[in-house]
């Protein structure tokens, strides 16, 4: 049966004297199907929000108040390495095998964990980065200064001393710090949409391509984290008062697309929430949605993660208690995405080198597989081998219309052929019997 797994992060000094809390324990990996569990634990690492990222192989840790990010590796569970910044960092990110880190100071640090290729912006923000999302094209950084940039990544990842490290768009409709920056799945141009939260209680959808504002959501109190579904159909949010909101963007009443009633500069009010935690828990600082779409994980300033059911929509459910406060929660993929080799050993930046050497692991084999093989190996029919089957079914039906056609026109070729022939001997026979005359 297939796990779905959790990485949790706690900052700050214990919150209580409890002795079945490890004191240096600063990442967690649960389980959250089919039970919870703790799986492995990591040591040393006190992570604010924002300030997590997790691949295949290793979890990156930026550490509070430092320009310190310790690596960890997944595979052998300890602390690989400690790479060393300039700058403190606020905020990491992860873009295939480069990992994006936004400073205190307002800049970007790119760094490709395979060849440790780094690559520093200007002060882009005036203001620590706090929040970083990231496409497979596009990056995006939020900032405290209330501006969200929108970037290319394969223009910042460019060679050469003329590679531009300018945005190429800037969002400025918040008034207040952010908090919280999702983006969608989508990479169309037309679809492609990002989600930010703020401290001036509002939440704004955004065309992140063309800058234009879908929908602005104001709430009771300022949210703090944020999450979609995995369809990008429903948003769900934590407020500073305790209260867990839900808005669906594609309902009854649709908020976006061409179905929406109301024009996108009319702001929707946002007042009934799901649910409220305990004021003793203090405010949710992360969020989490399960994969089954059923329940979300929130993690709260006074050490417990809970559990909200969307099913029966009761009170939350303790899952957990850190007994320090939990910064992030991670979901783990189920299903990563298909690579060709992955990074064992993370190799340390250096922005001074000029010719870097990529260290990385063959993930399969190198030979290509046999048409059987693959078949074989396959749960059911493979997509290629019904793809093939039903392309040669029309190529079959229409290559017997254009023989058909091709043997019709042949047929009336011959018979025009044919009464030619018996003119031309008509007017032979003719003039034979005009000379013998």
């Amino acid at each position: 049966m297939l796990s779905e797994e959790i990485i949790s992060s706690v900052c700050g000094s214990p919150i209580a004297a409890n002795t079945a809390v490890s004191r240096d324990v600063g990442i967690y990996c649960h389980s959250l199907t089919p039970s919870w569990a703790v799986k492995a634990t990591f040591k040393k690492s006190s992570a604010p929000p924002h300030c997590i990222a997790v691949n295949d192989t290793h979890i990156f840790a930026a550490q509070d108040q430092k320009a310190h990010v310790h690596v960890y590796s997944r595979l052998r569970g300890n602390q690989e390495t400690l790479a060393a910044f300039p700058e403190r960092i606020r905020s990491l990110a992860l873009a295939g095998n480069v990992l994006i880190l936004g400073t205190a100071e307002g800049r970007l640090i790119l760094w490709e964990i395979s060849t440790g290729r780094q690559v520093t912006t200007p002060p882009c923000h005036v203001q620590a980065v706090t929040c970083l999302a990231v496409t497979p094209y596009h990056l995006l950084s939020a900032s405290d200064d209330s501006n969200i940039h929108v970037w290319s990544l394969p223009r910042l990842l460019e060679y050469g001393t003329d590679a531009g490290h300018e945005p190429d768009l800037t969002l400025s409709n918040h008034r207040g710090a952010v908090t919280d920056l999702l983006v969608g799945p989508s990479t169309n141009a037309e679809t492609s949409f990002c989600v930010s939260t703020s401290t001036d209680k509002t939440c704004i959808l955004w065309n992140y391509q063309t800058g234009q504002v879908l929908r602005t959501l104001l709430f009771p109190s300022p949210p703090l984290c944020a999450s979609l579904d995995a369809s990008a159909r429903a948003l769900f949010a934590c407020a500073e008062d305790g209260g867990l909101y839900l808005v669906e963007l594609f309902g009854d009443k649709p908020l976006l697309g061409s179905r929406s009633a109301e024009l996108a500069s009319i702001v929707v009010q946002v007042n009934a929430p799901l649910g409220v935690s305990d004021a003793a828990d203090g405010p949710a600082s992360c969020i989490c949605l399960s994969l089954d779409g059923t329940s979300i994980l929130t993690g709260h300033d006074r050490g417990k993660i809970l559990r909200w059911s969307l099913v029966d929509n009761s009170h939350p459910t303790e899952l957990a208690n850190l007994n320090a406060s939990v910064t992030n929660l991670v979901p783990v993929p189920l299903l990563a995405a298909r690579q060709f080799c992955k990074v064992v050993n993370v190799i340390k930046p250096n922005q001074g080198q000029r010719q870097y050497s990529i260290t990385a692991q063959l993930d399969g084999s190198l030979e290509e597989k046999s048409r059987f093989s693959h078949m074989l190996n396959s749960t059911g029919l493979p997509v290629d081998a019904v793809e093939d089957a039903t392309a040669s079914i029309f190529d079959s039906n229409v290559s017997t219309k254009e023989d058909t056609r091709l043997f019709k026109e042949n047929e009336e070729l011959k018979a025009i052929i044919e009464a030619q022939k018996e003119l031309q001997t008509a007017t032979m026979q003719h003039r034979g019997v005009a000379k013998t005359s």
